[in-house]
């Protein structure tokens, strides 16, 4: 399928070539289509890239990833135009974090909202699906964790068919499958967990790890 992703960060790049590696085709949208690095990168996958602008992303993707810092979460949407998300599936990534104290980062807003929601309000024709938000861009494509080898991936949306895509498209890219705690709603909680995910990767010394649900 083609796939737009908004967002041409870290997180961005790792997912658009975690789905250019499965055969799917890519459409950066960014502010800076034309950024040197970005071309390069891009030019640099085996596999059908472009780069354009958050528009050209959304109104192309079959499915659309959002990749955006979360303060420019929202805005990023409006600005792809809102009626292109109609009826799609919108993997929403972000995370409410707020670096104005330096490290670690709090949360911007939290427990009776949460970005997914407000994502959610903004596109209110699209399917989303919380997910990806709570691990680093160096597990979510092929996760490895030492002595682990069932790993899910924390989601939550409103629409059961559209969770089961993203399952689908979580077990390609290497996990187990999906852990779903519910509506979007839910989002409040997998975006509260990521300050403590970064204070344990301070005191770890390494942000590859991964929450872990332990079962009997």
């Amino acid at each position: 399928m083609k796939v737009g992703v908004l967002g041409s960060g870290e997180v961005g790049r790792r997912l658009a070539g975690g789905f250019v590696s499965r055969g799917h085709e890519v459409v950066i949208g960014t502010r800076t289509p034309k950024k040197p690095d970005l071309v390069q990168w891009a030019a640099g996958l085996k596999g059908k890239v472009q780069v354009g602008s958050f528009t050209d992303a959304a109104r192309d993707g079959e499915l659309v990833v959002l990749a955006i810092q979360g303060e420019a979460a929202v805005a990023a949407v409006e600005l792809a135009g809102t009626p292109h998300f109609s009826g799609k599936v919108l993997i929403d990534v972000t995370n409410p974090l707020d670096f104005s104290k330096g490290m670690p980062p709090s949360l911007l807003f939290g427990t009776t909202d949460s970005l997914g929601e407000r994502v959610q309000r903004a596109a209110p024709s699209a399917k989303v699906v919380k997910a990806f938000n709570t691990v680093g861009n160096g597990q979510m494509v092929d996760p490895h964790v030492k002595g682990q080898k069932h790993l899910e991936l924390l989601i939550a949306g409103n629409d059961a068919a559209a969770k089961q895509r993203v399952t689908e498209i979580v077990k390609s890219f290497g996990w187990s499958g999906t852990l779903d705690v519910g509506g979007i709603e839910g989002a409040r909680w997998l975006e509260a967990m990521v300050p403590l995910w970064v204070r344990a990767g301070s005191a770890l010394n390494t942000f590859s790890h991964v929450w872990v649900v332990g079962r009997d």
